[in-house]
C-alpha cells in the first residue's frame, strides 16, 4: 500500500463502468476515496464496482454524456449527494471509425457524436467544476487524452483525434488560467490499452500488429494507469499541473 490514502476525498469518474475508468475508480476506492462512478448503459457493472467498497459510501450515476442536460444533472446530483467534489476524472469517450470514404452526411454524424461525448461534455463538466472549485478553495481535474494528439491518428479516426486534441488544449488552459485559484489540471495520454473497446480492433487486425508498435512485451492494461491518477488526486503532484504524462508503452516518445 502506498504511503498516502484518499480518505475524505470525493471524486467523480466518468465512464467508470468498464475499461480505464473502471480501473481508476476501483483503485481510488481501494485507497479510501468516495467515488461517483458514472456509467451510460452498464448499470450492473457500475453497481457491482461500487458494492465492492461499501465502506467508502460510493455511488453509481447514470448519464448520457452526449446529452447536455444529462451532463449537468450528473454533476449536480453528485454534488448534492457528496456535499463536495475534490477531483474530476474526465475519462469517458468513444472511439468510432468513420472513414473519409463514407458519404459526408454519415461521416459528419460520427464526428458530431464523438465531439459531443469526448469534448462537449468535458467542457461542461470543466465549467461546472471550476465554479465549484472556486467556492471550496481548489480542486483537481484529470483529463484522459491520447497519444493520438501528438502522433496523429489513422484516417478512420479523425474525430477521435480532434476531440482529444481539444481536450488536451482545454486542460492546459485550465492549468494556466486557474492555478491562483488552487485549481490544478493534468492530462494522461495513454497509447493502445487493453480494454473492451480495444478488443474489437485486436480481433480485426490481430494483437501482433499492436505489439509491433510498442517498446515493451505486453500491452498496457487499465491497471497500469490507475495508480498515477490516485497519486494526482492525493495532491502529491500539484506542482506538475499543466503536465501531459505519456503512458503508451514506448510507442510514442516525445
Amino acid at each position: 500500500m502506498a504511503s498516502y490514502d484518499l480518505k475524505n476525498k470525493q471524486i467523480l469518474v466518468t465512464g467508470a463502468s468498464k475499461g480505464i475508468g473502471h480501473a481508476i475508480a476501483d483503485y481510488l476506492m481501494k485507497m479510501g476515496a468516495q467515488a461517483a462512478v458514472h456509467y451510460n448503459s452498464d448499470e450492473e457493472a457500475a453497481n457491482m464496482l461500487v458494492n465492492t467498497y461499501p465502506e467508502t459510501h460510493s455511488k453509481a450515476y447514470q448519464a448520457d454524456l452526449g446529452n447536455y442536460n444529462d451532463v449537468i444533472n450528473l454533476f449536480n446530483q453528485v454534488l448534492s449527494d457528496f456535499g463536495k467534489i475534490d477531483s474530476i476524472i474526465l475519462n469517458a469517450g468513444v472511439f468510432i471509425s468513420h472513414s473519409t470514404n463514407e458519404p459526408l452526411e454519415d461521416w459528419f454524424k460520427v464526428w458530431k457524436k464523438t465531439l459531443a461525448i469526448n469534448l462537449d461534455s468535458v467542457g461542461i463538466l470543466t465549467k461546472l467544476g471550476i465554479d465549484h472549485f472556486k467556492k471550496q478553495d481548489g480542486g483537481r481535474f484529470v483529463y484522459i487524452g491520447s497519444r493520438a494528439v501528438f502522433r496523429g491518428e489513422t484516417e478512420e479516426y479523425l474525430a477521435y483525434a480532434a476531440s482529444k486534441g481539444g481536450l488536451t488544449s482545454l486542460a492546459r488552459s485550465v492549468a494556466r488560467s486557474f492555478g491562483k485559484d488552487d485549481i490544478k489540471s493534468f492530462v494522461i495520454a495513454p497509447g493502445f490499452t487493453r480494454t473492451q473497446m480495444a478488443e474489437s480492433f485486436i480481433e480485426t487486425y490481430g494483437e501482433e500488429r499492436v505489439l509491433n508498435e510498442i517498446a515493451l512485451n505486453t500491452l498496457t492494461k487499465p491497471e497500469d494507469i490507475a495508480p498515477l491518477i490516485a497519486l494526482i488526486c492525493s495532491g502529491l503532484m500539484d506542482h506538475a499541473t499543466g503536465s501531459t504524462i505519456d503512458i503508451n508503452a514506448g510507442s510514442h516518445i516525445r
